[in-house]
């Protein structure tokens, strides 16, 4: 799987992805799981850089102590919103709005398509912002969600 960074604006990014093969109903759901996935731990400020207690801790986590007291003195840093995912002959693609999720946040979804592309569908390319020229993006992403 080839991975692109094009343009880069959190509260207004496209991901793309370009398919081997149009992909199937059944692969279809898993990569919409993982996007869904992603997007609801991002929601909840799973992606949050200022709390990473564990991973600064090193290999051995054996009775460490966890501060919830640091905890409560992060501000949070959710995900605002995401579109449906759509399909077009060997493209998918879905809009995000990251709000301030941290870019953690990309790195841990670009490893699980990575290993989604190994194991279920092969993803010939992922594209991270930007716009497709084979897909144009009508300006509408952001108004789809400023009512909500």
């Amino acid at each position: 799987m080839k991975i692109e960074f094009r343009e880069f604006n959190p509260f207004d990014l496209w991901i793309w992805l370009e398919f081997e093969t149009t992909p199937s109903g059944m692969e279809q759901q898993y990569i919409e799981e993982v996007f869904d996935s992603w997007f609801y731990l991002g929601k909840l400020g799973a992606f949050n850089a200022e709390n990473l207690q564990v991973q600064d801790m090193g290999i051995d986590i054996s009775y460490m102590y966890y501060s919830t007291d640091s905890v409560e003195d992060i501000l949070m840093s959710p995900m605002h919103n995401m579109s449906d995912f759509e399909y077009q002959g060997i493209w998918g693609r879905c809009w995000f709005d990251l709000g301030t999720s941290d870019l953690i946040g990309i790195d841990i979804l670009i490893n699980a398509l990575y290993q989604l592309s190994k194991e279920f569908v092969t993803i010939k390319r992922l594209i991270i912002g930007g716009q497709n020229e084979d897909w144009p993006v009508a300006r509408r992403s952001q108004e789809l969600f400023t009512e909500n």
